[in-house]
């Protein structure tokens, strides 16, 4: 267990301190009325001891505290687990709110370079295991402590010599858990880690599903979970075997200091030092003193657990995020854009793009083009700034993008990508995401121009019709007329096309070219293609392999030049007619 952890989650439970602090006091309240039962039933037993001697009166009156004493530590011990609670539930729920927030404020860089399954695992199932400990953990530690200390003041009062063995075998049963628990704590972390590469394994696999089927590769998925499986098992298993070593320890130290205490106060009432009845109670009081031990140590399993799960959660909250933003506004916003000397590479040993340079004038239309990898998609995340240049300027509407805050810039942007994401709700909700407050009429007039009316008025609901996540239901090329429509009603001053008619049919494809001419109009546009025939009508092509622009003009111009685009165009229309 890391001192630095602890600290943090120290920092996180200052919000619920009160909460804590009253945690504490019904323990403690807790423990002087259970604690105060043996005591009682002692002194009944006192009570019966000789022949005709029983003291019924006596008898009925400490029963009847008795009975007072064992309701009151149920209502505390209710209230208590009540409280303690709301205080742990709240803190994983301020915990996992954090790392959502979190998870908006991190670089695209980080995320593409993380699977989804460990952030998920993370998010879910490391923040469950937190939880869980911090329940169980807090509330049998607070009663177990405040359970110790009221059990030994008892037993003080009833015979301090007796006592004086208790304490003195005390420290062995917590050096036994304290060595325990220490070796655990690595092996709880490599199971955190473990559950956290299966459930990202599994999270791949429900994702890609039909591609997994048509590759026929359900055996081999197969064969690699049995694998993660197989290493989660080993993990866990020896986790939680040595955690679980902890309490049969620590119960057999526990029963030796019974023994004693036995043996002891045998001879103290031989001796004539204490009676019959203060011996039951006595013994009674050191099973109750062993037994938050006992519980102490199973706790201490599910808080080594807990903190391991806390060190990974820290890890992600402490991910360095997007840099600082200035905060400056844009001084005008015509839609102009240019590049000056840009070069950018995702890693140094692998330089991508060197010294670009391109300018796109107010409403002009610029197509991208060039082999895969070639730095297309690159281009796009520089301008919008998800990945910042390595050197050079990227200034739109004249002023230079990181002097702009980020979602100010992202705001002059529609993009229409070609991987689809729709959300679950509502068809009028999906294409209202980025305008909020749009009436149904402006979202009826943004499916009219992308061509998805049609197909949405068929639909069982209509506009109204609930969508599951990722629009299931749909056909990829309705799922990306609804994304068209998204980006329509927002009224970008920029737009950007990354293959954006690739999942629709040709017919559609033209209606939709045509909406985009309506759109785009007076408006500058980034056209990412693969398909040629779809950049015909462009301003400007830029070609681009190998990180750099190599070509650009219009597609007359390029055809007539016969180089690499050329080239590319002949590639794809002996293909087309071939198919």
């Amino acid at each position: 267990m890391k001192k630095a952890t602890v600290g943090k989650l120290l920092k996180k439970f200052r919000k619920y301190a009160p909460l804590f602090a009253l945690v504490m006091i019904l323990s403690a309240a807790y423990a002087v009325f259970s604690l105060y039962i043996p005591r009682l039933f002692g002194d009944a037993v006192d009570l019966i001891i000789g022949k005709n001697n029983v003291d019924f009166g006596g008898l009925s009156v400490i029963f009847v505290k008795i009975a007072v004493c064992a309701a009151a530590a149920a209502l505390i011990q209710w209230c208590m687990s009540a409280v303690n609670n709301k205080a742990a539930f709240g803190i994983v729920g301020d915990i996992r709110e954090e790392m959502f927030d979190k998870i908006q404020r991190l670089p695209v860089s980080y995320l593409d370079s993380h699977s989804e399954g460990d952030t998920l695992s993370r998010l879910t199932s490391d923040a469950e295991q937190f939880s869980d400990g911090l329940l169980l953990g807090f509330t049998q530690l607070f009663s177990g402590v405040c359970m110790i200390i009221g059990t030994l003041v008892f037993m003080l009062i009833a015979n301090p010599t007796v006592s004086i063995v208790v304490i003195v075998l005390t420290p062995v049963s917590l050096f036994t858990a304290k060595i325990i628990a220490n070796k655990t704590y690595g092996m709880f972390a490599e199971q955190a880690k473990d559950r956290a590469e299966e459930t990202s394994f599994v999270n791949e696999m429900i994702g890609e599903e039909k591609t997994v089927f048509a590759l026929g590769g359900q055996e081999q998925a197969k064969a690699r979970f049995r694998i993660l499986n197989e290493k989660l098992r080993r993990s866990s298993q020896k986790a939680v075997f040595s955690s679980s070593l902890t309490n049969p320890t620590t119960r057999a130290v526990n029963a030796i200091v019974y023994a004693a205490v036995a043996l002891t106060g045998a001879l103290t009432v031989i001796s004539g030092g204490m009676t019959v009845g203060a011996l039951s109670s006595f013994l009674s009081y050191a099973s109750k003193y062993t037994k938050p031990f006992n519980e102490i140590s199973g706790v201490m399993a599910e808080l080594q657990n807990a903190f391991a799960c806390a060190e990974r959660i820290f890890a992600f909250t402490e991910e360095p995020e997007e840099t600082k933003e200035t905060g400056e506004g844009f001084e005008k916003e015509d839609g102009s854009v240019v590049m000056d000397r840009v070069s950018f590479s995702y890693s140094p040993e692998k330089p991508l793009i060197r010294d670009l340079c391109f300018e796109a004038a107010p409403g002009k239309h610029t197509a991208i083009v060039g082999p895969t990898g070639c730095g297309k998609t690159t281009l796009i995340n520089l301008l919008m700034r998800f990945y910042d240049v390595n050197a050079g300027s990227i200034k739109v509407c004249g002023s230079d993008i990181r002097d702009v805050g980020r979602a100010e810039l992202r705001s002059l942007f529609g993009m229409v990508l070609q991987d689809t994401w729709l959300r679950y709700g509502t068809v009028a909700d999906n294409i209202a995401l980025g305008c909020p407050g749009a009436g149904r009429e402006k979202v009826i007039a943004a499916a009219k121009a992308a061509h998805a009316h049609g197909f949405i008025t068929k639909l069982p609901d209509g506009y109204d019709t609930v969508l599951e996540e990722g629009g299931g239901g749909l056909s990829q090329g309705q799922k990306q007329l609804l994304c068209i429509a998204r980006v329509m009603i927002t009224e970008p001053k920029i737009l950007i096309l990354d293959e954006a008619t690739s999942s629709v049919d040709t017919m559609t494809e033209k209606k939709i070219q045509k909406a985009f001419d309506e759109m785009t109009e007076g408006k500058t546009s980034f056209i990412v293609a693969h398909r040629l025939s779809t950049v015909h009508s462009a301003d400007e092509i830029l070609v681009m392999k190998d990180g750099d622009i190599i070509e650009r003009g219009t597609h007359n111009e390029l055809i007539g030049a016969r180089g690499f685009y050329e080239h590319l165009y002949q590639s794809q229309f002996r293909q087309g007619k071939m198919i």
